[in-house]
């Protein structure tokens, strides 16, 4: 889709190409794109300025049974039988929901070893996956503080608890069903 951008650099518009879908089946090569953030960059052609584009977006992975939508707006799919289908509101939470599931990670049980390590900080911050490594599968978690992202690890062990507990609450996995919006906010209405 072609859609009209005004640089906020020179203040130059132009227009530029966006994706509306992003089948990673088909195109492998453009998951990288997404994941590096590449593809929602918009260079200048007058100034070379880049900055990040926001646009709605549907990223399907037919091998992960994935769908991630990019929008503000809530929307039902119906059909969606083997998949998992999840709404962001942007580009970073897009990416992270990519990075969770290739890690072969539940988003759900993600959200909840977010809220538990935040409580652990004592600090009210939103904190975002990075990934997961080493022979242990320690976790990354990551956080703007002062200018500068602070890094979280977490052992596994965590994520086992808390997905003992998800497994525990029922409720929390319907909740999950369909094609919905799973992050913090999302959370809360489970905490009270």
């Amino acid at each position: 889709m072609k859609t009209e951008v005004k640089c906020s650099g020179c203040g130059r518009v132009s227009i530029t190409e966006v994706p509306q879908v992003i089948n990673v089946g088909d195109n492998p090569e453009l998951k990288e794109k997404v994941i590096s953030g590449e593809l929602f960059i918009y260079e200048c052609p007058s100034c070379g300025h880049r900055e990040l584009l926001e646009y709605n977006l549907l990223y399907h992975d037919p091998d992960a049974g994935l769908l991630v939508c990019v929008s503000d707006r809530d929307m039902s799919v119906e059909g969606m039988q083997g998949y998992t289908g999840r709404l962001v509101s942007d580009a970073g939470s897009l990416i992270e929901k990519i990075k969770i599931f290739d890690a072969g990670l539940d988003d759900v049980v993600m959200e909840l070893c977010k809220y538990v390590t935040a409580q652990e900080l004592g600090k009210d911050v939103s904190l975002r996956f990075l990934n997961m490594t080493g022979a242990d599968h320690e976790i990354t978690l990551a956080y703007p503080d002062k200018g500068q992202m602070q890094m979280v690890q977490i052992g596994f062990n965590v994520y086992e608890d808390c997905a003992g507990i998800v497994n525990r609450n029922p409720v929390l996995k319907e909740a999950a069903a369909g094609f919905i919006r799973v992050d913090q906010e999302w959370l809360y209405k489970f905490m009270k």
